[in-house]
């Protein structure tokens, strides 16, 4: 009978991606040449369970014909971005007779897959794309929040400073939890081409022009497309301005857009002495603007709505992205 096949140890991961992960581990000189399969199992690591593995002589989870290492693992599940997994692995070799001569288990090692990348960002701003409809005009961004808010910011120097970017929309948006900022919005009714009269997010409207957080000093980014198992989608635009913290954190992370000619949120210069600027937004999405600097008070104003009930339904905060839905999602993890 063939001697044991040793344990695999020193279980290293490297290269991981949003999706996909290349995994190493030492073995003996006579194990890495009589092996022919690797054995692979793979968890999240919310769901571990101290029962996870099989019976040893059972393979679990992925069957691989031995290659040299490190070894690359990608399509055999749909890996999520910015989660934890569990790993372990066997070492094996398969008998005339078709069954395998197996090692121990591996210890469990764990790791994090990584953020969407540029390409993914890539894809999903082309999906996008096809749902931003036509461009209507606007003139001011608006924030909508309760007057508990407004009190705190008087009370701190009348700044709206930037905080952590939640977790809602795409698991992998490279911002969430990582880019500081202010949300904006900038929608208005097609009838009357105002903000709408009613908000999820509170009855005090902040309203500053549009110039003030648009303009040829303004970095403009793209940062998510999403739904939340509803007909309308979302999509995440980031202002930084030119040479700032955020502007530097978004521009190896993020698709730029030309401000003059993209089809979500547009600046166009002044056409001839005295005329004003042209401020337009997609109509058929609901943006999302993120401002990466503090915005004082003083450079708008802050008002009741005039609508008279809150659409708590609309709110997005850590609000999860539909899966399923055909539309906003890309071939890479959720």
């Amino acid at each position: 009978m063939d001697a044991p096949l040793s344990t695999p140890c020193n279980i290293q991961i490297c290269e991981v991606t949003c999706d996909s992960f290349r995994i190493m581990w030492d073995m003996t000189p006579q194990d890495t040449a009589r092996a022919s399969h690797f054995f692979i199992d793979l968890s999240r690591k919310e769901s571990r369970d101290p029962n996870r593995f099989k019976h040893r002589d059972v393979p679990t989870k992925l069957v691989a014909k031995a290659v040299p290492l490190p070894m690359a693992v990608r399509g055999h599940w749909f890996l999520s971005p910015r989660t934890e997994y569990c790993v372990a692995v066997q070492t094996a070799v398969r008998q005339p007779d078709g069954e395998y001569q197996v090692s121990e288990w591996s210890q469990v090692v764990e790791f994090c897959t990584g953020d969407y990348a540029m390409e993914h960002l890539q894809q999903l701003l082309d999906k996008a794309k096809g749902s931003a409809g036509r461009l209507l005009k606007f003139s001011v961004f608006y924030r909508n929040q309760h007057p508990d808010y407004f009190n705190y910011v008087r009370e701190c120097g009348s700044l709206m400073r930037p905080a952590l970017k939640d977790t809602s929309g795409s698991h992998g948006s490279p911002i969430n939890g990582k880019l500081e900022g202010v949300f904006f919005s900038c929608n208005t009714e097609f009838d009357t081409g105002l903000p709408p009269k009613d908000s999820p997010y509170g009855p005090l409207r902040f309203q500053i022009p549009a110039g003030h957080l648009l303009n040829p000093n303004i970095s403009l980014y793209f940062a998510d497309f999403y739904c939340m198992y509803t007909a309308y989608h979302y999509v995440v635009l980031v202002l930084a301005p030119v040479g700032s913290a955020g502007d530097t954190f978004c521009r190896t992370r993020l698709p730029m857009l030309d401000l003059g000619s993209n089809p979500f949120l547009t600046y166009i210069e002044p056409q001839g002495p005295g005329e004003e600027p042209l401020f337009c937004h997609a109509s058929d999405v609901i943006l999302e603007v993120l401002f990466t600097e503090p915005v004082h008070l003083d450079q708008g104003s802050v008002e009741q709505i005039s609508g008279h009930h809150q659409l708590k339904s609309l709110t997005t905060a850590n609000a999860k992205k539909d899966p399923s839905c055909k539309v906003c999602n890309i071939s890479v993890g959720r």
